[in-house]
């Protein structure tokens, strides 16, 4: 009694996970395709609605800081709004005096390490997030780039 071995049994097995991998790759593209979409659409609107609500307004920047939602000091109502997975993600926050008042600002990512602290600022605001610098007294002063390690070792 002797077992024959087959070869192409193994091949079709390869072939066969090769193909259920592929329609389950192609399909996770496609729904992600499509999330991206509506992410995309909702960005928009959501830009369209700041925009709407820009006003010009000179402050003067008091303190900037990186903080969590809940030790900002931003209104509970804000805090509330949230997404669950940005509680514990740290924020810029500004703190400005506008007129007699003293507030607790965001400012947009791109634009926090432009702003100059102790000075006074022309910003553009859209509720409490700062989008954009129009102009600062004594000029805006561009921070240096961070240097990486390898470029700080190969200075050396």
């Amino acid at each position: 009694m002797k077992r024959e071995i087959v070869a192409g049994g193994t091949e079709d097995r390869m072939w066969k996970v090769l193909l259920v991998t592929l329609i389950i790759l192609i399909i996770v593209l496609v729904v992600l395709y499509f999330l991206g979409r509506k992410l995309e659409k909702r960005q928009a609107e959501n830009q369209a609605q700041l925009n709407a609500m820009a006003q010009t307004v000179s402050m003067l920047i008091i303190d900037k800081k990186r903080l969590p939602v809940k030790k900002s000091g931003l209104p509970q109502m804000v805090i509330d709004q949230t997404p669950w997975y940005l509680r514990r993600s740290k924020m810029p926050i500004v703190k400005a005096k506008i007129g007699p008042k003293i507030m607790t600002l965001v400012a947009d990512a791109s634009i926090y390490d432009l702003l100059p602290v102790k000075r006074e600022v022309k910003v553009v605001v859209s509720g409490i997030y700062i989008t954009a610098i129009k102009s600062a007294r004594g000029g805006i002063e561009k921070p240096e780039p961070k240097k990486g390690f390898f470029k700080r070792l190969f200075k050396k």
